[in-house]
């Protein structure tokens, strides 16, 4: 797969280093000489020029990415190195990076988006995550298709426990994608039981979610 990254600042070469050790094709876009330290990642192609600019993208034939990581520190930057690569180059898949939480009701497919990434949402959701216990997290949202990645920690107690994973009566729109138990991470499959403590991934919209905590809890 090759991905672009533009901004080669902290955080977009360890989303670098981290794209090849699993072996996909990475090139950094950087306009600030200052932080052009191709040592930092020896296996990425550098370019040193501005993302937002069409002519530099076209130079770099982003028509050939497949995926564009938006990764400035400069959530308007962010946003047009987004648009540009959705609709000049129609690149697959566009992930922006979010600095400012009040900036995130920006980063939609309106401007390009297909997964918006805001840190500090991220460590909030997980810091619920790790607390909460019958209760929906959300943790991700995929613009693209408008649902969201939610998290519910069943309490010891739950009624649930026993259940295979066929007859929950979850919205239709919800799906269970993970039950992560202990120190192990389960593809649910239709006949496995349900165990109080298990943590539950799921992929729904958000006019679901209510539905899908009812259910979790009156199953």
């Amino acid at each position: 797969m090759k991905v672009a990254i533009a901004g080669a600042g902290a955080v977009g070469r360890s989303i670098a280093r981290e794209l090849l050790l699993n072996g996909h094709e990475v090139t950094l876009f950087e306009r600030n000489t200052g932080h052009i330290e191709t040592e930092a990642v020896p296996q990425a192609t550098w370019v040193q020029a501005d993302a937002c600019e069409l002519s530099n993208l076209e130079q770099a034939e982003l028509q050939t990415f497949d995926v564009m990581v938006a990764a400035t520190g400069d959530d308007k930057a962010n946003l047009v190195v987004s648009l540009l690569a959705k609709t000049e180059f129609a690149v697959n898949r566009v992930v922006a990076r979010v600095n400012d939480p009040r900036n995130e009701w920006l980063f939609d497919e309106d401007w390009g988006v297909d997964v918006a990434v805001s840190t500090p949402r991220i460590l909030a959701s997980l810091v619920e995550e790790a607390v909460s216990v019958g209760d929906l997290v959300r943790l991700m949202t995929f613009r693209q298709g408008q649902a969201n990645l939610v998290e519910l920690t069943l309490p010891p107690n739950t009624p649930l426990a026993g259940k295979p994973v066929r007859k929950l009566d979850l919205p239709r729109d919800a799906a269970l994608v993970a039950i992560l138990r202990g120190g192990r991470v389960i593809v649910p499959q239709s006949d496995d039981p349900i165990e109080g403590g298990d943590e539950l991934v799921f992929i729904a919209p958000a006019e679901a979610e209510p539905a899908l905590h009812e259910a979790m809890q009156l199953s």
